[in-house]
C-alpha cells in the first residue's frame, strides 16, 4: 500500500560570487512571481530591496514581503530551524529559495539539504550567477568557481549586455566546459524567467479576484530599464519539450533514458505510467540536474492512464528528446492486463530501477569530494 504522500516544497540553492547579480536575479523573480508564494532565506544581510528586509538586517529575522512572501536572514547553522518555519502549512509557501553568501560553499547548502530529515522539502536545483564581464578576474581573484561550477544544476551568465557577442560566446563555451551537463543559459539584470526554477502556483479564484497591491506589483511597474516583463522574450533563452503517451512505459528504457539524459537538460517534471510495472499507481517524477526522485500515488477513479512530461533545457534537440522518449513506450507486454510469469519476473526486476529513486524523505548525500573526477551530481542522485 503507498504510503500518504506528504507535500514537499522545492528549495533552490541561488549562488554566485560577490558583484555577479544573485540579488538581482533573486529581486526579479519576487517581481515576476505570477502569485507564487517564494520564501527567501538570506545569509547576505540587507542585501534584498525590500525595505522591510533591509530595516530589519538581522540573524534570526524574519518579515513578510508581502502576498504571502517570507523572507529570513539567518546564519547557515540556523538553516535547518528557518526551514522547518517556512515549511509549516500556516505559511503556505510554494517555493524556497536560499540565497547564499557571496563567499560560501554552494555544495556545503546543498549537501545540508539532502541530509535534511525534513519530509516538507525537496531539492530545487543549484544556480549559480555568473558575472560576464568580470568572470576571468573573478577566476584569477577565486579559483573555487571552477569547483562551484561543476556542481551547479543551471549556470545564468549574466550581465552579458556588457561584453561583445564573440566574447559572450567564448564565455559561454567556457562556462559549459567547466559545468558538465548543467544548463547555461545568458541573462541581462538577472531576467530569466521564473518556470525555469518554479512552476507559477494555481490559485483558488476567490484568492486573486480581489486584492491590494503589494511590493511586488509596484516594483513591477519600475523596473530600472523599462523592459521588465514578458517583452523580454525571458523564454527564448530555454527550451520546453511536452511529451504525452497513452501507452505505458517500459521501466528499464525510461530510466535508461534518465541515466543518459543529455547535457543542459535542467529540469523534468510530470508523471509516468508504468503498466503492468505498477497497475495501482502513477509516478510523479521530479528531475533537476542529475537529481532524482519518484513519488507514487494511486490512479484516481476513472483518471486516464497517460504518461506526461515537460522537460526545459537550454541548447537541448527537442526532436531527439522526443524520439528518446518514444522510443522507450513498453511493446505489447507492457500492455498486457496478465503478463506471464517469465514477463512479470521481468518487468519486476525493471521496477528496481525506478523503485530506488522513490523516497519518503530527503536522501541521505553522498559527501563532495572536489578531488574526485566524478560529477557530484550523480552522487547526490544516486544517494
Amino acid at each position: 500500500m503507498t504510503p500518504p504522500r506528504i507535500p514537499q516544497i522545492p528549495v533552490v540553492v541561488l549562488a554566485g560570487f560577490l558583484g555577479s547579480g544573485k540579488t538581482t536575479l533573486l529581486n526579479h523573480l519576487l517581481r515576476n512571481r505570477a502569485g507564487t508564494r517564494i520564501g527567501v532565506i538570506v545569509n547576505d544581510f540587507g542585501a534584498i530591496e525590500i525595505d522591510a528586509m533591509t530595516v530589519s538586517g538581522q540573524v534570526g529575522s524574519t518579515v513578510s514581503l508581502g502576498n504571502g512572501c517570507l523572507c529570513c536572514a539567518v546564519d547557515a547553522s540556523e538553516l535547518d530551524t528557518f526551514l522547518e518555519t517556512l515549511t509549516r502549512p500556516s505559511a503556505r509557501l510554494d517555493v524556497i529559495v536560499i540565497e547564499a553568501s557571496g563567499l560560501a560553499e554552494p555544495q556545503e547548502l546543498v549537501r545540508m539539504l539532502l541530509a535534511s530529515d525534513n519530509p516538507h522539502i525537496l531539492y530545487g536545483g543549484l544556480v549559480e550567477v555568473v558575472d560576464a564581464a568580470e568572470f576571468g578576474r573573478t577566476r584569477q581573484r577565486h579559483p573555487e568557481i571552477d569547483r562551484h561550477l561543476a556542481v551547479a544544476d543551471l549556470v545564468v551568465l549574466n550581465k552579458t549586455d556588457r561584453v561583445g557577442e564573440a566574447e559572450r560566446e567564448r564565455l559561454r563555451a567556457a562556462v559549459a566546459e567547466l559545468s558538465g551537463p548543467a544548463a547555461v543559459i545568458s541573462a541581462v539584470h538577472g531576467r530569466i524567467d521564473p518556470e525555469l526554477l518554479f512552476d507559477a502556483a494555481l490559485r483558488p479564484d476567490h484568492e486573486d479576484k480581489v486584492r491590494q497591491l503589494t511590493f511586488e506589483d509596484l516594483l513591477r511597474e519600475e523596473a530600472p530599464d523599462g523592459h521588465e516583463g514578458h517583452d523580454d522574450h525571458l523564454h527564448a533563452s530555454y527550451e520546453s519539450v511536452d511529451f504525452t503517451s497513452d501507452i505505458p512505459m517500459d521501466p528499464r528504457r525510461f530510466m535508461e533514458f534518465l541515466d543518459s539524459r543529455p547535457d543542459g537538460l535542467y529540469r523534468i517534471k510530470g508523471f509516468a505510467d508504468f503498466g503492468a510495472g505498477d497497475r495501482d499507481n502513477t509516478y510523479a517524477l521530479h528531475a533537476v540536474g542529475r537529481f532524482l526522485r519518484f513519488v507514487p500515488r494511486p490512479w484516481a477513479r476513472g483518471e486516464q492512464r497517460l504518461t506526461q512530461l515537460v522537460m526545459i533545457g537550454a541548447g537541448i534537440d527537442a526532436a531527439a528528446l522526443s524520439a528518446g522518449l518514444a522510443a522507450c513506450r513498453a511493446d505489447g507486454a507492457g500492455r498486457a492486463d496478465e503478463p506471464g510469469r517469465a514477463d512479470a519476473a521481468d518487468i519486476e526486476r525493471a521496477m528496481w530501477g525506478v523503485l530506488r529513486y522513490v523516497q519518503e524523505q530527503a536522501p541521505e548525500p553522498e559527501v563532495f569530494d572536489a578531488h574526485e573526477t566524478a560529477d557530484p551530481r550523480e552522487a547526490a542522485a544516486e544517494a
